[in-house]
Formats: structure tokens, sequence, C-alpha cells
């Protein structure tokens, strides 16, 4: 029996020109196969993404917690769900997001599973709202897969029908082809990289921490979709996919034995 496998490359503003990205798949016996990709020019189709029914696990890529040391200096809660609200109970807009982060004053600390992704690693506080705005897509993320009722492992109770994780395509990535960037360029050297990298997930050479991952398959068009998008959202949405797919394979889908109520868990990060 196949299971249904969605990937997300997120943005906090989508648009037409750059949309939420959705990878969305079927896996049965180690085989991924790649059914399609979709822009979502606008969050009512995310959230009618959300809604639909399952079953389905997705791996979405923008953080589900912030760090303790914020939500505890502000008493904001004891759960990811408990942050939310509160968060969004002072802050109107995700720029009142920023004002609040700014007027802590104490830096963008990282959360322990932002820094347990391997050596040389690790992902973007959950607390930057300028260059890469991960606030952002935080404030704007969580909030909606909340209200959808969605469940999130090991986090929040929802529909068990529907379960989403936190992904991170850069993790991924790199346990495949260590530092070079494969994205936000046409240079040849960025093409090469994407190839590279669609090569090894089709070929099913993904090393630790993913190692096991299913077999990629998608056809001729969609592969040339993903090598030829420069930006590299189409194949961050893909490599969400993949890592959905791996956790779905693995025991209580590779939770940490002690999970943070507040900041929440990486999939394939070195907690599990």
């Amino acid at each position: 029996m196949s299971q249904r496998l969605i990937g997300v490359d997120f943005t906090s503003a989508p648009s037409r020109r750059k949309p939420i990205t959705v990878a969305q798949g079927l896996l049965a016996g180690g085989v991924l196969r790649l059914e399609r990709l979709d822009g979502l020019p606008a969050m009512a189709a995310f959230d009618a993404l959300l809604a639909e029914p399952g079953p389905w696990l997705g791996a979405f890529d923008f953080p589900f917690g912030l760090p303790r040391a914020f939500a505890d200096a502000l008493n904001l809660g004891a759960t990811v769900a408990e942050v939310s609200a509160a968060v969004h109970s002072r802050c109107a807009a995700r720029m009142d997001f920023r004002a609040l982060v700014d007027a802590w004053g104490q830096g963008l600390p990282h959360r322990t599973t932002d820094l347990a992704l391997g050596t040389g690693l690790r992902s973007t506080s959950p607390l930057q709202t300028r260059y890469v705005p991960v606030g952002f897509m935080w404030f704007e993320g969580l909030s909606r897969l909340l209200a959808a009722g969605v469940s999130l492992p090991g986090l929040h109770a929802g529909d068990p029908e529907r379960r989403a994780l936190e992904g991170y395509p850069g993790a991924l990535a790199h346990a495949v082809i260590g530092r070079r960037s494969y994205k936000n360029s046409d240079e040849p050297d960025r093409l090469i990289a994407r190839i590279d990298l669609v090569d090894a997930l089709e070929q099913g050479r993904v090393p630790a921490p993913y190692a096991g991952a299913p077999r990629l398959k998608l056809g001729h068009a969609l592969r040339e979709s993903l090598v030829a998008d420069a930006s590299g959202d189409r194949l961050d949405a893909v490599l969400c996919l993949v890592q959905a797919g791996w956790a779905a394979g693995q025991p209580a889908l590779a939770m940490p034995a002690a999970v943070d109520a507040v900041e929440g868990w990486i999939v394939g990060s070195g907690l599990a």
C-alpha cells in the first residue's frame, strides 16, 4: 500500500513570482514517486493544502519552535501551541514579531536542534527576521498548521491522519553533496550541483544521517524542472519530500527520545 507524502518549501509572503512550492509523492516499497510539483501563490492555497483529508505525512521547511531562552524570558508558554498563541496575541503582524525580538535585545540564539545537524551545519535561528527571514516563516507557518488541526508529532496532538514534521532540505543536500551550493544561481557549478543531487536521489545514494532514504522516481519533465530551477525552490521541496519519506521508514519517525516542547525538532537532527 502506498503512502502519500508532501514536501513544502515555504515562504512567508507567497506571490506568483515566489510561491510556496509543494512536492507531492507516493511511497511504496522503498521507492518514492514524485507525482507533482505545485506553486501556491497565496496563503489561502496553502491553507487549502493543509485541510486536504489524510492520511498524509509532510515535511515543511520552516521552524516549528522558538529558542527556549526567548520563550521563557517573555513567559510565552510551555508548548509550541502556547508560544504561538501568546506571540500572536501580542503581535498582529509579522513586523510586530520583529519588534518583539528586537525589544528583547538578547541576540538571535539557536535552538538545540538547529545545532545538531552535523559538523559545520546549522539552521538559521527562528528569531532571524532579516536577511533570511526565518522568524517570519515561523510566524506565518506554524500558526496555520495549528489552525488547520494538523498533528505535529511529539509537539501537538491534532488529526492523526494529517501529520507535519519540520524539515530542513539543506541538511539532506549537505549529506549528499557536501558544502557545494546548488541554488540561487544559474552558474554552471550550481547547475552541476543540482544535477548531481538529483542523480544521487534517483539512485538512492544517500548517506547518514538519512541513509536508507527511499529512492526517488520521477519523470523526465519533472526531473528537468528540478535541474533548471536556478532558485532551488523546487529541489528544496523535493528534498523535504525525501526527508518525509525517510522519516516514514524510521521508528517513531526518528523522533528524539526527549523533545523540547517549546523548541521542537528537525527531521534527522543529531538528537534522534
